[in-house]
């Protein structure tokens, strides 16, 4: 105890309060939402005042070797340096730093070589399980035999494979933005498309065309332009777009970045965003309302979604049955998207 010079322990606080060992550790060291219910209100209060008043701090290592875990999660994502994924990864730390977990995050850049490389690197650290975010639809590098005797799951991405994923609804949300360009009068549309092989482009591309499908305008594929997920990527399928004899009067990009690189691309063909062109982004990170064009976006819950992939891994390594979750997109209607201005030719 404190008193004597030694360290603070739990049976030391048991013993002052005249409780079992196992009560004490299961309020200061169990799981942050069970912490509570380990004891009734008034013995939790007393057991946290004198750990607080003893300087009292948890041995993460000696929990480890108790429960036999490490409390350590790995996180993969393509680029770190991408707002959405530091946005997600947000999530994932502040739900782990609630469960009692640590977390460490690798860079992938999106290449399946270096993908196997780095879940073999973070298998290494005796992780308890993974959280990846930069799955490919194949789903190949989740075929690596090492992954079958860890839990994982996928967040921002889903595979092919059906593996438990934290999504947001792309598809719907893809469906979202033609149902707003439709309701504008929008005939001759395009997207932006991203990489095809990311759930989240090809998900988003896929709901939106659908839905003009289903109105009776299908896009033509020469409308439809794959390109990497950042700003250069969008200006350079951007400009191929607006370029056209049958340049079209609104352009999807699926994600923010692009939809920037496009209005950097409009800019320099001299077309006015909400005016001489409809422009419209995915994901609304925190830029887009502020852009000197704010920017109509589809908002997808990316903190949440980090939070959610925590709680979705503790299931799967308690061995508990999981299901994926695909959570709501939300449309940002603002200045970028107006009615076609002259005849809407098809």
């Amino acid at each position: 105890m404190a008193g004597d010079g030694g360290p603070v322990t739990l049976r030391g606080i048991a013993e002052r309060l005249g409780l079992h060992v196992s009560t004490v550790s299961r309020v200061l060291n169990g799981p942050t939402g069970e912490q509570g219910r380990a004891a009734s209100a008034e013995t939790v209060r007393r057991i946290r005042d004198l750990a607080d008043e003893l300087g009292y701090r948890p041995n993460p290592h000696a929990t480890s070797l108790r429960t036999r875990r490490s409390n350590l999660v790995g996180v993969l994502f393509p680029r770190l340096s991408e707002i959405v994924v530091a946005t997600i990864y947000e999530g994932v730390e502040e739900e782990a730093t609630a469960q009692g977990l640590s977390t460490f995050v690798t860079n992938t850049h999106d290449d399946p070589a270096t993908q196997r490389e780095r879940i073999a690197m973070v298998l290494g650290r005796r992780v308890d399980g993974l959280i990846i975010g930069d799955a490919h639809l194949d789903g190949a590098a989740l075929a690596d035999p090492a992954l079958d005797s860890t839990p994982f799951v996928l967040v921002n991405r889903r595979a092919d494979s059906g593996h438990p994923a934290v999504t947001c609804d792309d598809y719907q949300g893809g469906r979202l933005l033609a149902e707003h360009f439709l309701s504008l009068g929008h005939r001759r549309v395009a997207v932006v498309a991203g990489e095809p092989f990311a759930s989240t482009g090809t998900d988003r591309t896929t709901g939106f065309t659908d839905r003009y499908r289903e109105a009776g305008l299908p896009v033509p594929a020469h409308r439809v332009r794959h390109c990497s997920f950042d700003t250069a990527g969008g200006r350079r399928a951007a400009l191929e777009l607006l370029t056209d004899a049958d340049r079209p009067t609104a352009v999807f990009a699926v994600n923010d970045l692009a939809a920037i690189g496009a209005m950097g691309a409009a800019r320099d063909l001299g077309l006015r965003l909400g005016e001489h062109l409809a422009l419209a982004g995915f994901n609304d990170t925190p830029l887009a309302a502020e852009l000197p064009v704010p920017l109509t976006s589809v908002r997808s819950p990316m903190a949440e979604q980090g939070r959610r992939a925590v709680r979705l891994l503790l299931h799967r390594i308690a061995g508990e049955p999981v299901a994926s979750q695909m959570l709501t997109p939300q449309l940002m209607a603002r200045v970028s998207t107006g009615a076609p201005v002259g005849p809407d030719l098809r």
